[in-house]
């Protein structure tokens, strides 16, 4: 019987997984996944997914996840192992090398994720172009590791979870990322190498919070919120251009000028090799 199975059907059936729709078309696959939420309490979830258009989004009520992957079976294989608390989900490679061109497509994932349950999320990707909106789901940590990646990122909805911490390692990238006020947590660290990256600090802050961003080489834009109150703390950005708009020089660090008096606080520590750091303000 299981030799008669197609894998992704098998993968589903095993595991005990609804199966909307599996197609297929010579070396590219689409297979549907998905699991409803029973008496989970926590959720540890591992994301993987190497090339390709990758998004991520909070999923309909009552449904644990659900994933819609399309792939190249000759190089890629999805994978979506439940077992405990834990979740592993997404795509790993089978040893060869990924060549794009005609007969090769990028391939695709879309994961929508659980409001139900709090979960910690870690999140690695490598070459793809990433969509990503947090807003809503419950989480109470944060990874986020990427490639040579183009990715937004946005957490549209306050975060119903206090988070312990948030951790993003960008590659060779463009990264942007909105509203991290609501993601509900004190710390936030950015690790970028070469690229251009976007800190939006919009959002409902319900606690004050300390943000690093240690940069090599690139821009980073700065958005802040009129009404919060900023502390930017420069290290080691001998070779690095700042324009700290709204921003007054207090000693090593510079400040708002309602910092003192402002509902909440955030202190952003920038350690950037060679670029440009911009702060711009918005309402």
């Amino acid at each position: 019987m299981r030799k008669n199975v197609p894998w992704g059907v098998w993968v589903a059936l095993v595991m005990g997984l609804s199966v909307a729709d599996v197609v297929h078309g010579q070396s590219q696959k689409t297979v549907v996944l998905s699991r409803q939420v029973e008496n989970e309490r926590h959720l540890d979830v591992h994301v993987r997914y190497g090339a390709g258009h990758f998004s991520v989004g909070p999923a309909e009520a009552g449904v644990l996840y659900h994933m819609q992957i399309e792939y190249d079976e000759d190089v890629f294989r999805p994978i979506a192992e439940y077992q405990g608390r834990s979740l592993r989900i997404g795509t790993e490679t089978l040893g060869r090398r990924f060549r794009f061109g005609r007969d090769r497509e990028a391939g695709e994932m879309q994961l929508r994720l659980s409001r139900d349950v709090p979960m910690d999320l870690n999140m690695d990707f490598g070459a793809v172009k990433a969509d990503i909106d947090l807003g809503g789901i419950r989480l109470t940590r944060l990874e986020i590791t990427t490639g040579a990646s183009q990715t937004l990122m946005d957490i549209s909805e306050p975060n119903p979870e206090t988070m312990s911490r948030a951790s993003i390692d960008v590659g060779a990238a463009e990264f942007t990322v909105r509203n991290l006020g609501n993601l509900n947590t004190e710390v936030i660290e950015i690790d970028a190498g070469v690229g251009s990256i976007e800190l939006g600090f919009t959002g409902d802050w319900r606690q004050n919070a300390r943000v690093s961003v240690d940069m090599g080489l690139g821009s980073l834009v700065l958005r802040f919120p009129r009404g919060l109150g900023v502390r930017l703390v420069m290290e080691d950005t001998f070779f690095t251009s700042l324009d700290s708009e709204g921003l007054v020089k207090r000693g090593d660090t510079y400040e708002s000028l309602d910092y003192d008096d402002a509902e909440y606080q955030i202190i952003v520590d920038v350690d950037a090799a060679f670029g440009s750091v911009r702060v711009v303000w918005v309402n």
